[in-house]
């Protein structure tokens, strides 16, 4: 008897657990959207999204919106845009970032163009390996609502302070994204904490019928 009330407060232990932990996971990526705070900065870094041969999509061009808009707030000097190009591309796109935001008022010697990374883990790895992170060790991450928890941690783990500046406009941004995004990106940030953290990295790179997008 007292074998078999073991293994029911066991199950029901692993049951709760299984509920808790997504659970935590959504609350924490929810509230990280909406209690976004940002200091002045080293630099700006702009999380790679779809670009169409050159052209920025619309989820890329709503980050370069909310970056030129920090900048010229002069939170930052420096601006790092992050994504390479999918196999055939002719544009990358951070490439495709930094014409945009040149040709939008920001000086070009200002913007560096980091053009590696088909996902977040490889696009905050190359800004690491590429960057003087004494120099640039505090960073805002412009990106959508719901990945700014994710992407948080990942460049914490890379060393550097990073807060985040969430989009304000676009399929993206809070009121548009829906709750879809947001079960996927706690689902990514649970399977980086988990699995990342220990060298098992999962690609959170999405294609679908209407937008391609470097997360």
């Amino acid at each position: 008897m007292f074998i078999f009330k073991l293994i029911g407060k066991l199950i029901t232990f692993l049951l709760v657990l299984v509920l808790a932990i997504p659970t935590f996971a959504i609350a924490r990526t929810w509230f990280d959207a909406r209690n976004t705070k940002i200091e002045n900065a080293d630099a700006i870094v702009v999380m790679g999204a779809a670009q169409l041969d050159g052209r920025p999509g619309e989820v890329l061009e709503a980050r370069l919106l909310e970056a030129k808009r920090i900048y010229e707030n002069k939170y930052a000097k420096r601006l790092f845009t992050l994504g390479a190009g999918a196999p055939g591309d002719r544009f990358t796109e951070a490439g495709a970032a930094r014409e945009w935001l040149g040709r939008n008022g920001i000086p070009r010697k200002s913007i560096t163009a980091i053009r590696i990374g088909r996902d977040s883990y490889t696009s905050i790895e190359g800004l690491a390996k590429t960057v003087d992170e004494v120099k640039y060790k505090k960073i805002i991450i412009v990106t959508d609502p719901y990945h700014c928890l994710r992407s948080k941690t990942m460049a914490s783990d890379f060393g550097f302070e990073a807060s985040c500046s969430p989009v304000r406009s676009g399929i993206a941004s809070v009121d548009r994204a829906g709750i879809r995004y947001l079960l996927r990106e706690a689902g990514a940030y649970l399977a980086y904490v988990t699995l990342g953290r220990r060298g098992i990295h999962i690609s959170d790179h999405i294609v679908s019928d209407h937008i391609a997008w470097e997360l």
